[in-house]
């Protein structure tokens, strides 16, 4: 593992949240900061992501320099949400080590069946925990929200067999919640859309390979590109479906932009593409996975 620390920012330590929230927030929030405080020093696995990113800029808040925000970097993170990742954690002045995960080296990850997200967190939570020994860290915290707890998520088994800490669905804040909070806070990333990691575009039973999550970059790229904020493109072998919010779908539907779509995609190495009509929907490869998998804790 190779790591990274970058310089702090020079402007202050990042505001006190403010009180445009309602009380049950301002509750939770209040029982957030109390966890935090108790902890008394950690480590935040951090993405740039509005949950890793909002519970990080709290524990700074909170513990200044007790805490460190984990950035890991591989080939399944875009450069984009890296430089977004870096870019935020500077702007507030918080202290970030960027390290080096090689997920896609396993073979249990690489294959890309149902439980793929586990691999990638044992990784990252394995490689913490060896930096947190050497810097003297006591905790380890990731940005896992109270709805989070409903969905499938692998990552949460490595969690628990890592004694990983979950403090925003502790305090059960809900994505929302944490939004507002950050909104409050005045923190720009409080609406960013959902950006999970590159292997999550790539259909299961599909080998995960630095050469497809460079095309699926390439091709999410290319409809950034073209206007859109909010999509996804799932990787079918030489098909890419396009997955587009359903509030921008009409700016999908001319032959301009259609066959803009089509070149764009191609270019990025795809033989056939395919606009889904359904609209975007996260984690919606999920959908083929069977019932006793979506249900597994």
């Amino acid at each position: 593992m190779s790591d990274t620390a970058l310089p702090d920012a020079q402007n202050a330590q990042p505001e006190p949240i403010g009180t445009e929230t309602d009380a049950e927030t301002t509750r939770k929030l209040h029982a957030l900061e109390a966890q935090l405080a108790q902890l008394g020093s950690l480590m935040v696995a951090y993405s740039g992501g509005v949950d890793s990113a909002f519970l990080a800029a709290t524990a700074h808040r909170i513990l200044g320099d007790r805490m460190l925000a984990v950035l890991a970097d591989s080939a399944s993170l875009a450069r984009r949400d890296l430089e977004q990742a870096i870019e935020f954690a500077r702007s507030i002045a918080m202290p970030l080590r960027v390290i080096q995960t090689e997920e896609l080296d396993k073979p249990d990850y690489a294959r890309n069946h149902a439980d793929r997200c586990f691999h990638c967190k044992d990784e990252l939570f394995t490689a913490m925990q060896s930096l947190s020994a050497k810097l003297g860290f006591t905790h380890i915290t990731y940005g896992m929200n109270a709805d989070d707890t409903r969905d499938y998520r692998p990552g949460q088994r490595a969690a628990r067999e890592h004694a990983v800490f979950a403090p925003l669905a502790d305090a059960g804040l809900t994505k929302a919640e944490v939004r507002a909070l950050a909104k409050t806070a005045g923190y720009p990333l409080w609406n960013r859309p959902a950006a999970p990691c590159l292997s999550s575009r790539v259909e299961y039973g599909l080998p995960v390979t630095r050469e497809v999550l460079e095309q699926v970059e390439r091709a999410e790229e290319s409809l950034r590109r073209l206007g859109f904020t909010e999509f996804r493109v799932r990787h079918h072998g030489d098909l890419a479906r396009v997955e587009i919010a359903r509030g921008e779908l009409p700016n999908a539907l001319t032959l301009v932009m259609l066959d803009s779509i089509t070149a764009a995609l191609r270019q990025a190495g795809y033989q056939y593409v395919a606009l889904d009509t359904a609209g975007f929907r996260s984690g919606s490869l999920n959908a083929v996975l069977p019932v006793e998998v979506l249900t597994s804790r």
